[in-house]
Parts: C-alpha cells; sequence; structure tokens
C-alpha cells in the first residue's frame, strides 16, 4: 500500500498496514522531513529520530482517546503528519502557519502543549487520574526524552507515578542526547541499561523452565522470586525504574517496528505503570544529523539538502551569544573567581570557547534550572564570580531560586539573560518577555540591557566588576548590528542612561532591541517640526533617577519603549516612580500587551501589536497636539 503522506487525515489508517509497509512509509517521512525543513528550519535531529516510535504509537494506540502525551514537543512533527498536517509543513514555525510544536487548536490529537522539558509525567498523571476518577479506560502515554528525564519535574512525577501504582506507559525515549549531550548520575544509569540489554525476557524464561517441572515446580517457581530479583540486579545495576514502582521492558531498538509492537501490546495489558526504554538515533537518515555529537543539528535554519550546509545568514555583527560569552571568556583569563554555569544550552549560550579553555571552570548542570541558579548562589557565597548562561524563557523555571537565595542573601551571581524579547519561530513558549517584570520586583537585583554589541562587551564588564550583588544582562536572540569594538573593555556607572539624540518636544526611553526603532521614528518625525529625545534607558533597574527628575522639570511628553510585557514592565517603573513622588508626567507606554505571541518572523509580531515606527510616531504625534492644546 503506497501512503501519500499529503492526504492523511488521521493515523487509523496504520492499523492495516505489514511491517515492510510501515518502513516505506518510515522512509517517505524522513524524506518529507528533510525536504520541508530544509526551507523552514525547525527541530530536524529529534523528528528524525522519533519516526518508527511514533508510527508504532498511533498504530498501537487510539489517538485522541489515548492520550499521546509529548514532553517538549518539538519532536511532535512526525505525529502532526500522521494527524492530518502535512500539507501545512510549508508554513512550519511561520507567522500564521503550523507550530512548531503541539498546539490544541490545531488538532484534537494534540492534548497536550509544551515548549519546556520535563512536563509530560505530571501532565500524564493528571489525566491518569481523571480517568480512573471518571471511570474510563483509556490510555495515557507520556514520551519523554533521556535529557528531559532528569528534570527534578519528571523525578517528582516519575516518584508519585511509582507510589500510586497508577496505570500508564511511559515511553523513554534515549538517544543519549538533549539538546547537547547529557550530563548527570541518571544519565550514567542509562548508559548502564543500554549495555546490559533486556533483561525481562530472562526473568520470564526463567519463570517458565521452573514451572515446567512436574509436581514441584509451582513451589519452586515461588520460592525463586528472590532469585529472579537477583538476576535483575546482576542484569540492569541499581534497577532504578523498578524501585521506583514501575514494570521496566528494554532496551528496546526504537527502529524495529517488531521489537516496538511486541512491548507496546505487552505493556498494554500490565497492571501498573510501565516504562519502554526505547532506544532511538537522533536524525536518524540524514549523515549531517547523525554525525552531530554537540547538539547542531538539535534545531536549526534553513539547510542544503545535498550537503548539510547551513544557508548563511545576512548579519553583520556577531552573533550576541557568541559576544557575551567570548567576553567573559576573555575575562576570566585574569580571573580565577569566575565559572560559567548553564543549564544543558552550552551550544545554544556559545559557550563552547570556555568550556574548551577552562574546563574545570565550566559547569553543565543539565536540564536544571533551579539547581543552576542555587548553585550558583552557593558558589558566589564562597567568593567566586559565576556566570549563568540562560535564556529568559528557561530562567522563569528558577523564579524562587532567584528570589529566596540569590537576591535574598544578595550574592553576586551575573546572569546571562539569552533570548531576551521576542524570539520569533518558537513561539510563545518561548518569547523572552517576562524576566523584567518578574526579576525587577527583588530587591537587590540590577537589570541592564545594551543598545549594540559594543556596549553589551562593556556590560559584561561591568557585570564581573560589580559587587554589591546579583546583576542581569538582558540580551536578543540573534546578531549584533556590526558596530566597532572598543579594545579595551570599561565598566559603566551602574543605573546611568545616556541620549542618544536630543530634543525639546517629546522624548522616547528605550533600550536594547527597539533603540534604531526609536531612533528612526525621531529622525522621520523632526522632518515633520517634532524634535524627540531619544534616551538609551540601558538600566532597567535602578534607573537614572537624576535622568528623569530632569524630565519631568521639563514637562515635555514621555513614551517608554519596551519588548517586554508591559505588566510590571520598564514603562510601569517609570510610572510608579513619578506617582511616588507626586510628579504629574505624560506618560504613553509601548509594549507586549496581555496576551501570549505566537510564532512567526519578530518584524510580523511587532506590526501585529502595533509596536512599529509608524506606531510610534503616531503616538508621539497624539502626545505633542495634546501638551500643545493645553
Amino acid at each position: 500500500m503506497e501512503v501519500d503522506l499529503n492526504t492523511i487525515t488521521n493515523p487509523s489508517f496504520l492499523k492495516t498496514l505489514t511491517n515492510e509497509e510501515l518502513q516505506n512509509l518510515s522512509q517517505d517521512v524522513r524524506d518529507f522531513l528533510i525536504e520541508k525543513l530544509s526551507v523552514t528550519g525547525g527541530h530536524i535531529g529529534p523528528n528524525l529520530g522519533v519516526v518508527e516510535l511514533t508510527i508504532a504509537l498511533h498504530k498501537m494506540f487510539n489517538s485522541p482517546d489515548d492520550k499521546l502525551i509529548w514532553d517538549v514537543g518539538h519532536q511532535a512533527y512526525v505525529h502532526k503528519i500522521l494527524t492530518g498536517r502535512a500539507t501545512q509543513f510549508d508554513t512550519l514555525r511561520q507567522y500564521k502557519g503550523l507550530c512548531g510544536f503541539p498546539k490544541r487548536v490545531e488538532s484534537e490529537h494534540d492534548v497536550w502543549e509544551a515548549g519546556h522539558s520535563s512536563t509530560s509525567l505530571s501532565a500524564a498523571m493528571g489525566m491518569a487520574k481523571a480517568r480512573d476518577v471518571m471511570g474510563k479506560s483509556n490510555h495515557v502515554i507520556p514520551i519523554i526524552g533521556d535529557g528531559a528525564l532528569t528534570g527534578g519535574m519528571a523525578l517528582e512525577a516519575l516518584n508519585h507515578i511509582g507510589h500510586e501504582k497508577t496505570k500508564m506507559i511511559v515511553i523513554l525515549n534515549d538517544n543519549e542526547m538533549s539538546i547537547a549531550p547529557n550530563v548527570g548520575a541518571l544519565h550514567n544509569i542509562l548508559g548502564k541499561l543500554r549495555t546490559h540489554g533486556s533483561y525481562n525476557k530472562a526473568k520470564d524464561d526463567l519463570e517458565y523452565l521452573m514451572k515446567k517441572i512436574p509436581a514441584v515446580g509451582g513451589r519452586i517457581a515461588s520460592a525463586a522470586e528472590k532469585v529472579k530479583d537477583s538476576i535483575k540486579y546482576l542484569m540492569v545495576s541499581g534497577a532504578f525504574f523498578e524501585e521506583m514502582g514501575f514494570t521496566y521492558l528494554g532496551p528496546i531498538d526504537g527502529h524495529d517496528f517488531e521489537d516496538l509492537e511486541e512491548n507496546l501490546r505487552y505493556a498494554k495489558n500490565a497492571d501498573g505503570p510501565v516504562l519502554i526504554h526505547v532506544l532511538t538515533k537522533k536524525g536518524k537518515g540524514f549523515k549531517p544529523a547523525e554525525q552531530d555529537t554537540v547538539g547542531t543539528w538539535h534545531g536549526t535554519g534553513p539547510y542544503k539538502m545535498e550537503t548539510g550546509d547551513f544557508v548563511k545568514s545576512s548579519a553583520k555583527g556577531p552573533s550576541w551569544s557568541s559576544l557575551v560569552s567570548e567576553t567573559v571568556r576573555k575575562l576570566a583569563r585574569e580571573d580565577q573567581r569566575i565559572v560559567a554555569i548553564t543549564p544543558a544550552m552550552p551550544v545554544g549560550s556559545k559557550l563552547e570557547g570556555f568550556a574548551s579553555e577552562f574546563p574545570d571552570r565550566m559547569i553543565d548542570v543539565g536540564i536544571a534550572e533551579q539547581h543552576a541558579i542555587t548553585m550558583a548562589a552557593g558558589m558566589a557565597m564562597d567568593g567566586m564570580k559565576p556566570y549563568v548562561a540562560i535564556y529568559s524563557t528557561f530562567l522563569q523555571r528558577a523564579y524562587d531560586q532567584m528570589l529566596h537565595d540569590v537576591c535574598r542573601q544578595n550574592l553576586n551571581v551575573f546572569l546571562g539573560i539569552d533570548r531576551a524579547g521576542l524570539v520569533g519561530a518558537d513561539g510563545e513558549t518561548h518569547q523572552g518577555v517576562y524576566d523584567i517584570s518578574f526579576l525587577r520586583h527583588m530587591p537587590n537585583m540590577v537589570i541592564m540591557m545594551p543598545k549594540d554589541e559594543n556596549e553589551g562587551q562593556h556590560m559584561v564588564k561591568t557585570a564581573i566588576e560589580y559587587n554589591d550583588g546579583p546583576i542581569a544582562l538582558r540580551y536578543p536572540r540573534g546578531n549584533g548590528l556590526g558596530v566597532a569594538m572598543d579594545e579595551e573593555l570599561m565598566t559603566l556607572p551602574i543605573g546611568s542612561w545616556e541620549v542618544l539624540k536630543e530634543g525639546n518636544d517629546a522624548a522616547i526611553l528605550t533600550f536594547g532591541t527597539t533603540i534604531p526603532m526609536a531612533e528612526q521614528a525621531a529622525r522621520e518625525l523632526s522632518t515633520e517640526g517634532i524634535h524627540v529625545e531619544v534616551v538609551n534607558a540601558r538600566f532597567i533597574k535602578p534607573m537614572d533617577y537624576d535622568k528623569l527628575d530632569q524630565l519631568a522639570s521639563r514637562s515635555i511628553p514621555l513614551i517608554t519603549l519596551e519588548e517586554s510585557v508591559l505588566q510590571g514592565g520598564f514603562g510601569s517603573s517609570v510610572l510608579e516612580y513619578y506617582n511616588d513622588k507626586g510628579v504629574h508626567v505624560d506618560i504613553d507606554r509601548m509594549g507586549i500587551p496581555d496576551c501570549f505571541i505566537e510564532h512567526g518572523d519578530v518584524p510580523e509580531l511587532l506590526s501585529e501589536i502595533h509596536i512599529t515606527v509608524e506606531d510610534l510616531k503616531q503616538r508621539i504625534r497624539t502626545q505633542v497636539k495634546q501638551v500643545q492644546a493645553g
């Protein structure tokens, strides 16, 4: 049977296919993904690795009645194809197009949305408990990777599921990598499981042979239970999952349909929780992705199918991640207190160079943001200068540790907040627009964001030299502007702003990625006779209070502009300052409204929420007219 991927409407057709037909379908899916993602980019490595696994799951279970819950969700492209969305892949991760993660509004088969790791087991426990309370009998199947399994939330859920003996089938997709090579003791346990192979068949064979002994076989089988347990301890070091209360099956070949279906069939009939340990090859079927050992092919932009070469961008400046990490590396040569910490993002945060030069001062804690922050606090307590490179969206997971462990104790932790602002294609789960709001109300916190990469390197120097508590440097996804770079680094006065353009009719207070927008609007308004001052409000906390007082004394309208949420953001802090002083100033705020921002190119997203040069100009015109009218 030949299957046209573009005609699939639901996965029920899989139930009639032979293994040979499933293999042909697998190849068609791989060819499809390699071709489509070469144009759009996306999470190519994870999806090529789960083709057979996804097909087998949809063949053996009845989605959406049976709940397939994809941890993180970036490996759900095959699931999307099998549930009728192949025709939308030309729009993958584009504005108003197909989301790169499960999306409930797209399909009834997307029963859980996630862009962060380690959530699937807790969600599955909730769905399984709801099923049991309502007297239903559907299956709940979370699919979690070996990297995500190291997350603290996943371990909490494992503990609860095993304790409650909840009926559930956990698929552990083990490709020995998450975004980057995994770290930690649990990773080592999985390594031993991989090498020891399956032990369930040995246990079952032993029990079968003992029961075949006439007359006494049953008693011997019963008495030999401890012998069987001894076998499992011999064959699997620690028997970790069975001690957690799970029936462990595996490891099995995640690219072998017979092996997959046999174990899935067994799991469906088992009582209590089952964990199927599936070994897969990340990037399978595309040589450049298969040979990746550092995580380059986890998620990519467009590439050339024939060679695997990436399509180069037209960016003029260095990547922001590289600029910051390399400046930290430069300063670390002179300061042995500096250590770099990352929660499983050494590649994304461009820390490979630091790791190569200072292997003993580079710490990848795995998917453990909370641990990363509190560990940094512990190092700072003993006089070190920890630099924590963390995406804005992932910093959300360590809110309590920042408040309770870092800020409350006023410790010298340097946060590099990567991907601050809108990130584009990854969409609402990854937009870095909340960190200002949840950090600025923390006592002792300093927050800054540079206008360009030259100021960025000076802010790194400022952060390293700052010894009065925690300090955060926000920087966006993508590349710098290509400005000239000073050879000598300098420290900036904490809380200082700078005027980029003089003006007497109004003032724009902004920082980071929105400065070019403010400067363009000011230039164009000057041709209309409206002269606008542009202020680089590079320190978001503390603000430049002298400058705010000076602006208030001039009685000109102000507009705050930020690529972050308005609620609790920079503009709110300006309003609060003037309110607390009892000073009236005409203030308009532009920023992210009270809604989640989906995926698409950043200019398209900004246009949709009316943060453009034209919108800014019109709001300034309105302000100026209102002031002139008295």
